[in-house]
């Protein structure tokens, strides 16, 4: 009885502990997920309405899910063996390049843009020999695709590392026993296990190709994709006018991540 008593303050403690974290991570959810809802909430149906008599908006729409779809195909063939690297070999100036290709999600997307304008405008080596090639980067579309993947590649590579990293490299070495080369031997073994990685990876990086505006309203204003449409209607005619093309865009980012996360509390719930 006494041992029940002298445990029973000790407790309470965590108690209070447990609610303020609690009360604190309810604001902080709220915080995230009101903007958005009250946004879409907004802004959705008019913006979905729009999709039939808006061309401009549909125009912006189709040029962001293409450009976004080719970063992502560009970002998963290069980052996929930088990922892969990172996860399994040991080498120096491996915190420097991780270092590296985790910098353009810390610096101001305003900043990347105008670093990739440096490398890839007419009065640079590269942009010009580009131009003098008859590959124009700046102010086309191969420009919204640059500057989103150069913010959106370092999600995927870190995603797909993690990927890699949870799958075990005896498998691997098993499969080497076997007869198979390396290359075979992640085709075979590594890359199927660690698919599902992969592929919330690259969902996560199309999602924020989407959304990105800093550095393409930098390096491509024209023509507009759907974030610099929405900054554009803003400046130009007011919240009314934007908040319907920032609502459709919020859905375009949000309905993937969505399913997939959908899809796999799915799977959890089938291994279970």
């Amino acid at each position: 009885m006494n041992g029940r008593a002298s445990g029973a303050p000790s407790r309470e403690p965590q108690r209070i502990i447990a609610v303020l974290a609690a009360v604190a991570s309810s604001i902080l959810l709220l915080f995230l997920a009101a903007p958005i809802g009250q946004l879409i909430g907004a802004g959705g149906a008019e913006g979905i309405r729009r999709l039939g008599t808006d061309a401009e908006l549909r125009q912006a729409l189709a040029l962001t899910a293409t450009t976004a779809t080719a970063a992502t195909v560009l970002g998963v063939l290069g980052g996929t063996p930088l990922a892969y690297l990172l996860a399994r070999r040991e080498f120096r100036g491996r915190a420097v390049l991780s270092a590296v290709l985790d910098l353009p999600l810390l610096i101001p997307h305003p900043v990347a843009g105008i670093a990739l304008l440096l490398l890839l405008g007419r009065d640079s080596v590269l942009g010009g020999t580009l131009i003098s090639a008859g590959l124009r980067v700046v102010g086309t579309p191969l420009g919204i695709v640059a500057a989103m993947l150069f913010v959106a590649a370092p999600l995927f590579i870190s995603g797909a590392r993690e990927a890699f990293a949870k799958v075990d490299p005896r498998y691997e070495a098993v499969a080497r026993t076997l007869g198979d080369s390396p290359l075979r031997a992640f085709l075979r073994v590594t890359l199927p296990l660690s698919r599902r990685g992969l592929i919330a990876s690259s969902v996560v990086m199309w999602a924020r190709a989407v959304s990105e505006f800093g550095a393409i309203v930098v390096l491509t204003y024209n023509p507009k994709v759907a974030s610099v449409l929405s900054y554009d209607r803003f400046t130009g005619f007011g919240l009314e006018e934007a908040l319907p093309v920032a609502a459709v865009l919020a859905l375009l980012a949000l309905i993937p991540l969505t399913a997939l996360r959908t899809l796999r509390g799915a799977d959890d719930g089938a291994a279970r």
